[in-house]
């Protein structure tokens, strides 16, 4: 089994930072989350009041890291997505790399109901994706044809295996997913989370709030087996200000 390794983030060069977060290989994809002790993904409704300046480093970082940064449109719409734009140190980071400055934003929605007007799209440094099930109706679609290119996979959800293959057919390799919930469930469900980096906040929140993967429609309130649970392998625990940036990746239980 590899060591896991203890470190203290303000104890760490951003170099180092980024070097903590290197993807094992050239196809991946991680899912970003942030919940309280007690697992809540919420606060008030939206997951910023459970995030600091701490766990936002380790956020950026993988900003900066990712080919395209997947959300769901409840996520973008709750937590006020605007277009996505990195620091200029950021941005120098990827240029010496050979990326583009900015990664690209892409949209989960299964009814596109989202504001093509909205910064997001029309403030984007780089074209926006917007990824739909394959039979929604054209109408819907047509207003975002002048601002997004389009991802249509599926039918009546989104089928995301074949999104994410579609993605990485237009070269973007490495998929950053910042959810929301239902989204992640659906990725755990289709087996194609290779890494979760999970915060856990110091905070208790009690009951109420959503987990950090939940299940859409019929896929509620069905309860998982233990023989279907994805083994995952810790790789690294970061503390700053009593947070714990957590590490997964999977892996398997004979490690």
């Amino acid at each position: 089994m590899a060591e896991v390794r203890f470190r203290r983030l303000d104890e760490l060069t951003d170099d180092e930072v980024y070097a903590a977060y290197e993807p094992p290989g050239p196809d991946w994809l991680r899912v970003n989350f942030v919940s309280s002790a007690d697992g809540a993904a919420t606060l008030e409704g939206v997951s910023g009041p459970l995030s600091g300046e701490e766990d936002k480093r380790v956020f950026k970082v993988l900003r900066a890291r990712c080919d395209v940064l997947v959300a769901g449109s409840g996520t973008v719409r709750t937590e006020g997505y605007g277009p996505l734009v990195l620091s200029p140190d950021r941005m120098a980071w990827r240029r010496a790399r050979g990326l583009p400055e900015v990664p690209v934003m892409a949209i989960v929605s299964r009814t596109a109901a989202l504001d093509p007007g909205s910064g997001i799209f029309t403030e984007a440094p780089r074209r926006p994706i917007l990824i739909v099930p394959a039979d929604l109706a054209k109408e819907r679609l047509e207003p975002f044809l002048a601002v997004a290119d389009v991802i249509a996979a599926g039918e009546g959800e989104v089928d995301l295996a074949a999104a994410v293959a579609a993605l990485r057919e237009r070269g973007l390799r490495q998929v950053l997913c910042e959810g929301g919930p239902h989204v992640f469930g659906s990725l755990v469900e289709a087996d194609l989370a290779d890494e979760l980096d999970l915060t856990l906040a110091p905070k208790l929140v009690g009951p109420g709030p959503m987990r950090i993967a939940e299940a859409h429609g019929a896929g509620r309130g069905a309860q998982p087996t233990a023989a279907a649970a994805r083994p995952l392998v810790l790789r690294h625990v970061l503390e700053a200000g009593g947070n714990l940036m957590l590490r997964y990746m999977r892996g398997s239980s004979d490690e």
